[in-house]
């Protein structure tokens, strides 16, 4: 078997050890040239830096790169933008701007983040936007914002934070980085979700509070042909440290795409975790095999409910063709059935490994996705039984006001977390050479991520970022996050115009849906429900033809 260069051997290692080498013969040439000393003093520094950068524990990237690594906070030290165009390429593409990422970083490490000579954004341009300020804000006595989740049959409501840790398996995560989350989740008493690989044996080490998430492989509860399995499911579920079960119908980054782990990467440990044979692809079909019209899902919801002991079960998806979601929420009304939340990915979301043209142009984005299931929701008298949850590129406290404006009861971050332990957005989360041990199975590389180092800093990103949505809502005048509304928040439209959300976007009238046999579009709704919602069905994911 060929030895691989990067396991045995890793070549970030070569200028350390060539440091090494030439402290050493330095040494040895003292005697034949007394110069020698000087290369001795300068090779023998960097060798001790070298030996230092692989002792601490608090910079994964040394870790994995002694002494090289360095380059990278020089280049940041001298010039921040020789940093933006060397290691992350002269481009606009990032999937955070700078100034997001120095936010995480600042508030992983409890370090003061404000910034000098005011704002850095363009105030003028299209899109921005602010939520103001009142003349007689509040004060409030603590950022510690919950929601309580359970509709009227679940016999096991959750008290969630409104701030949670977002869907990412282990697999796509290293060991390293799911004890790290999960032990921040559990010293800061917010959610942990598992991301559809199952619950691994790391997420289960320091009992942090985890989001069962179930995709259609059913990982952790299948058969052997991939089918879902009752037993096994209920083995899961019942454990006391999995507070809700949340069934994945598509994915923000990839709707509508499935997915597969190639054989060679299914490890002993993602096997076990998975309920697959340990080198053996594993697959994610594009669709479930447990349901197949939306009468089906709600059933299946109520099954997965009941074997949960009476758990908060619900559903999490990017919002595709508005008449299936439609064809749901009737199903919802038909069977009495509803799950206990709904959580809305945008399609901005991001993953590991996903086809260009889906990442960029498959599924709705968070907005729109968000403000359509809150608008339906409202019109058929549900919006008070169903709590409504979601992700998309979620990172500041700001973000969050927005999503309340838009109908979330509670956010979900996956890189804004990622960031606290040490995501450097290298980008190279497919290939196994993740810089800071995040992404990768390689257990060497993943070494770099000190857990309890790391897991405080994702604390502390939670705990801040609550501290300063605390701060926005006691300069609006208000007394919770979910009192948010869209009037709160203004946007500008051109160099002349700004508008208020609400105008933007408004509210559905409640019980619209359920008795109007017609929506008009003077009621300035989006014509989606004048489209769609009569051309709907329960018994159905199709539409009926007009």
């Amino acid at each position: 078997m060929a030895i691989s260069p990067n396991k045995y051997m890793p070549i970030r290692y070569i200028p350390f050890g060539l440091c090494i080498l030439a402290a050493i013969a330095s040494f040895a040439a003292l005697e034949l040239h007394r110069q020698a000393y000087q290369f001795m003093l300068i090779f023998g520094f960097l060798t001790l830096v070298g030996v230092y950068d692989l002792l601490q524990t608090k910079v994964a990237i040394l870790r994995n790169y002694p002494v090289i690594g360095h380059l990278r906070f020089m280049l940041e030290f001298i010039r921040p933008e020789i940093r933006q165009y060397f290691i992350e390429g002269d481009n606009d593409e990032t999937p955070f701007s700078k100034e997001q990422r120095t936010l995480v970083y600042s508030r992983a490490k409890a370090v003061p983040d404000e910034i000098p000579f005011g704002t850095t954004l363009d105030v003028m341009a299209p899109g921005y936007q602010w939520i103001n300020q009142s003349l007689a804000p509040t004060r409030l006595l603590s950022h510690n914002f919950r929601v309580e989740i359970g509709g009227k049959d679940c016999k096991q409501k959750y008290s969630a934070s409104i701030f949670n840790i977002s869907a990412m398996s282990f697999g796509s995560l290293s060991a390293n980085a799911v004890m790290a989350l999960n032990l921040g989740a559990k010293k800061g008493g917010f959610a942990h979700d598992t991301g559809e690989g199952s619950i691994s044996k790391y997420h289960r080490i320091h009992g942090g509070d985890l989001i069962w998430e179930i995709g259609s492989g059913y990982f952790g509860c299948r058969n052997p042909d991939g089918r879902f399995n009752a037993e096994k499911y209920t083995e899961n579920a019942v454990d006391p440290q999995v507070k809700m079960i949340e069934l994945k119908l598509s994915q923000g980054a990839k709707p509508g795409h499935g997915g597969i782990l190639p054989g060679s990467k299914v490890t002993a440990e993602i096997a076990a975790a998975r309920g697959v044979k340990e080198g053996e692809a594993c697959i994610s079909p594009a669709s479930h095999s447990a349901f197949s019209t939306p009468l089906e899902l709600m059933h299946f919801i109520k099954k997965l409910r009941d074997l949960s002991g009476g758990k908060p079960v619900g559903f999490k998806f990017c919002v595709g063709h508005p008449w299936e979601w439609f064809g749901i929420v009737k199903a919802m009304l038909e069977t009495g059935i509803y799950p206990d939340f709904i959580v809305v990915d945008g399609s901005e979301g991001g993953t590991g490994a996903s086809p260009v043209e889906f990442t960029n142009h498959v599924g709705t984005p968070l907005q729109e996705g968000l403000r359509l299931v809150h608008n339906t929701l409202v019109g058929v008298n549900l919006r008070d039984q169903i709590k409504i949850g979601c992700a998309g590129k979620i990172i500041s406290a700001f973000d969050m006001a927005v999503a309340f404006a838009l109908g979330a009861d509670w956010c979900n971050s996956a890189r804004g977390f990622m960031f606290s332990i040490g995501c450097i957005q290298a980008q190279v989360c497919n290939t196994g050479n993740c810089p800071t041990g995040v992404t990768t199975q390689n257990p060497l590389r993943q070494k770099a991520l000190v857990v309890p180092n790391k897991a405080e800093r994702v604390f502390n990103f939670h705990n801040e970022t609550l501290k300063t949505l605390k701060a926005l809502v006691e300069a609006a005048g208000l007394h919770h996050p979910g009192e948010i509304d869209a009037p709160h928040i203004i946007r500008r439209i051109n160099k002349h115009e700004v508008r208020l959300l609400s105008f933007l976007l408004p509210e559905m009238p409640a019980g619209l849906l359920l008795t109007a046999d017609h929506i008009d579009s003077s009621l300035n709704l989006p014509r989606v429900f004048e489209l769609y919602w009569h051309r709907s069905q329960a018994q159905s994911f199709s539409v009926l033809k007009n």
